[in-house]
């Protein structure tokens, strides 16, 4: 299947349950464990530890529905707002939200954390913190000036976006478009994290390919000094995983705070 044909996570239909089946699950066949979870887990608990990150809003611009990549940043933030796309991942996140039935399972994830944490008693209700810190879950338009309009969000001293920009971005410019368009939701010397993943084009869900922007650290790296952010930490972890699921290279998670 050529590129062009792969289905756009932000304009066609997307699977938000069978998505999380194929990458976050804790089942014995699902490969992404390491790339996914542990390595997500473990860079950004460091990441808030160091203590420059923190305040009273962070907003949330991921892909899909999961929720492992906000356990450390709830430590840290008072509220924290979603933003999603579609409706069908406002759902599944609702769901696990309001812990209703049927909702997705994380225990796997809280456990990974559990194993950084001291004080395991602390960590019993992490999930319970997070759903707490969850104040609002919010629909966005990408085509619209303020992505949320009517609605005018804070401004935030955070922002966190795991592989959204790497879906929506057909090319580099708007990928620096886009990327604009997220810095924008920052207070003055606010904070972004990205988590990204290197050389990819592809991604399935189901029976559906979706498209992903080809793009190599140095270029996030000189796209985020081009809009005028100070890196202060990045990693990069090869892929481990062995499935044709997805073709990425290489997973990368930067942090970088916003000139004033």
């Amino acid at each position: 299947m050529e590129s062009s044909k792969h289905k756009h996570y932000h304009v066609h239909d997307f699977d938000s349950r069978q998505f999380l089946e194929n990458y976050f699950s804790d089942k014995s066949d699902m490969v992404f464990g390491d790339d996914t979870l542990k390595f997500v887990i473990d860079n950004l608990k460091q990441i808030f530890s160091e203590g420059h990150i923190n305040g009273d809003i962070l907003i949330d611009l991921s892909i899909g529905s999961f929720i492992h990549h906000l356990y450390s940043a709830c430590e840290f933030f008072k509220n924290i707002i979603v933003l999603k796309v579609n409706n069908r991942c406002i759902m599944e996140l609702k769901r696990w939200v309001d812990e209703r039935t049927g909702a997705f399972y994380w225990g796997h994830t809280s456990t990974l954390l559990q194993e950084k944490e001291v004080n395991s008693d602390h960590f019993e209700d992490k999930e319970g913190h997070l759903r707490s810190a969850i104040q609002h879950v919010v629909k966005y338009d990408l085509d619209k000036e303020n992505m949320t309009d009517p609605l005018v969000l804070p401004p935030a001293d955070c922002v966190i976006s795991d592989c959204l920009l790497d879906a929506i971005s057909k090319d580099q410019d708007d990928y620096i478009r886009y990327l604009r368009k997220f810095s924008r939701l920052l207070k003055p010397g606010g904070h972004l994290i990205i988590i990204g993943c290197l050389d990819t084009t592809y991604f399935t869900v189901g029976k559906d390919k979706f498209h992903v922007f080809t793009f190599d650290e140095d270029f996030v790296r000189k796209a985020l000094v081009g809009e005028g952010f100070i890196i202060d930490y990045c990693n990069v972890k090869k892929r481990t995983a062995v499935s044709d699921l997805i073709d990425y290279k290489a997973i990368m998670i930067i942090a970088a705070h916003k000139e004033k």
